[in-house]
């Protein structure tokens, strides 16, 4: 498996530095897991196969629940040659204030040739003081294929409660066949800036689904834009990436969730199985 970015562990008195790797391979057909090690609290229980043994579900688990300032999550996720691997999260993810600290995460997924991985997280909640770095880096292979979303909500918009400070910093590399398509990196800061056009124009939840591999054909990015005008999609290549904007994290879900379903059975030939784990 390839390490992660930054490898060092954290000192922070009191903080957490969980890991969790993964390895899936193919079985004449079956994908399994066939690794996998963790430290701390980072897991997944099982594999499970509600859509036949092709792909691979697993669900990752934080127990805590939420991340304080100087906390620091790891996940690596390597699917070999031909292998499909679909993995989400029982819940929202909570990173709480800073407190002075900064709390990261660093996620890393590998595909084989062939290979397929979905990574389709639920939401992300920044509550206000939060101070968070989030990379995000993937290495496909020649003829393997991406999905991935996120959802970010800014504060606790259910109880009144806005990012009015703080920050997040985001960094996206993916790579296909060694070379660089999509390269997306910036900062976030709470208050004056979420306002700014050059923010999120005042909005509170911003979501994105980047999708590699075969380019979508036309008539299917009319339907998508006919379907939800309210949807940035582009298509550059290889590469399709659609995004919402606005103040409701379920609302931010659904519109993502309409995409992925019309996608994925151009880019993995099989109809969306929408996780249990996503209405409980």
């Amino acid at each position: 498996m390839r390490d992660f970015p930054d490898s060092t562990p954290s000192h922070d008195a009191g903080a957490w530095h969980a890991s969790l790797r993964l390895r899936f391979d193919d079985d004449g057909g079956t994908t399994r897991l066939s690794g996998r090690a963790h430290r701390g609290p980072l897991r997944v229980q099982k594999a499970l196969y509600p859509e036949g043994p092709r792909t691979c579900h697993v669900i990752v688990v934080h127990p805590p629940g939420g991340v304080v300032g100087g906390d620091r999550l790891d996940l690596a996720l390597d699917a070999g040659a031909a292998a499909e691997v679909l993995a989400t999260t029982p819940g929202a993810a909570k990173w709480y204030r800073a407190n002075g600290r900064v709390s990261r995460q660093n996620v890393v997924l590998t595909a084989g040739p062939g290979a397929a991985i979905e990574w389709l997280p639920q939401e992300t909640i920044f509550y206000d003081d939060a101070d968070v770095v989030l990379e995000h880096e993937v290495d496909l292979a020649p003829g393997a294929r991406y999905i991935g979303s996120e959802i970010l909500c800014f504060g606790r918009r259910a109880c009144g409660e806005t990012f009015r400070s703080g920050r997040v910093r985001q960094r996206t590399r993916i790579r296909q066949g060694g070379r660089l398509v999509w390269w997306e990196q910036g900062t976030l800061y709470g208050g004056d800036a979420m306002r700014s056009p050059l923010g999120l124009g005042g909005r509170s939840v911003c979501a994105t689904l980047v999708a590699v591999g075969a380019p979508l054909p036309a008539a299917l990015l009319a339907d998508l834009r006919a379907g939800d005008p309210a949807l940035g999609l582009s298509q550059v290549k290889s590469v399709f990436v659609a995004r919402h904007l606005g103040d409701d994290g379920e609302a931010a879900r659904a519109s993502l969730q309409r995409v992925w379903q019309a996608l994925r059975p151009h880019l993995l030939g099989r109809p969306a199985c929408v996780p249990r784990i996503w209405h409980t």
